[in-house]
């Protein structure tokens, strides 16, 4: 087993890891809207979905991966109301890759957020 760490991406605000690699494959913790420096990103689902992407990105080049190799996301969101503006974002990050997901409403996320999305997804490393 492995720890994955980036300073590319907000450093865990309790006692998990990044990430963890076992046996060719990478479990990332839920990703949300934070800065690398750990600040809240302003604005509404678009950009925060856009930055929960863009650290979830961080996290699995870290860790030898890449967006094109995820196997599976589960999002968590706010409101489902927000729903096809999330889809939209997260098309743009995957483009023609499809792995499966699952997408659950949530009362409340860390920092009070509007979204989390964990991974999990082949390394080559």
């Amino acid at each position: 087993m492995e720890y994955v760490k980036t300073d590319q991406a907000p450093q865990a605000i309790g006692p998990y890891s990044q990430a963890v690699k076992v046996n060719g494959i990478v479990y990332t913790s839920g990703q949300i809207p934070l800065s690398a420096a750990g600040e809240v990103v302003a604005g509404g689902i678009e950009e925060q979905t856009n930055q929960v992407l863009h650290n979830l990105r961080n996290v699995l080049e870290e860790a030898g991966s890449s967006m094109q190799q995820v196997i599976k996301t589960t999002v968590f969101i706010q409101d489902m109301n927000e729903f096809a503006a999330l889809n939209a974002i997260y098309e743009k990050h995957f483009g023609d890759h499809k792995p499966s997901r699952s997408t659950v409403e949530v009362a409340r996320l860390p920092k009070d957020v509007r979204v989390e999305i964990e991974a999990m997804a082949i390394c080559e490393s």
